[in-house]
């Protein structure tokens, strides 16, 4: 499974976003995750993808400050959510306001994951590095 492209998409007062059928076909029976990520945008990973991750960073140990404190952040701001018949989803208000997501976002594919973004941010993210 590799997500891949760039796609507009409108959010609703009630932060629904619909994911374009690119994403949505990679996706295990309509399930996926999303959490915070890095840049001030949003994480989305298919549920089994995601579960195995996890698993992975449950191995750190538990006396590594450093450590819990991203394992913190990460599962405290992780949600499951199922997509509706039409390919939409509703965001958690949190998470909406940690991306800045309001009326428009940008949602891009990563390969092994697919993120959602502030329109403005990615634009001025693009923007430096295609400068550097």
């Amino acid at each position: 499974m590799v997500f891949y492209g760039e796609f507009s998409v409108s959010i609703t007062a009630g932060g629904r976003i619909a994911l374009p059928k690119k994403v949505r076909e990679l996706l295990t029976n309509n399930l996926f995750v999303v959490t915070k990520g890095f840049g001030s945008c949003l994480a989305g990973y298919d549920k089994r993808d995601w579960e195995e991750r996890a698993d992975s960073l449950l191995d750190v140990s538990l006396l590594d400050m450093d450590q819990i404190g991203k394992r913190r952040s990460l599962f405290s701001s992780t949600v499951y959510i199922e997509l509706d018949d039409q390919g939409r989803a509703v965001l958690p208000n949190g998470l909406l306001q940690f991306a800045d997501l309001q009326t428009k976002a940008v949602i891009v594919g990563v390969g092994d994951h697919f993120e959602i973004w502030n329109t403005k941010r990615w634009s001025d993210y693009m923007n430096t590095i295609e400068t550097t």
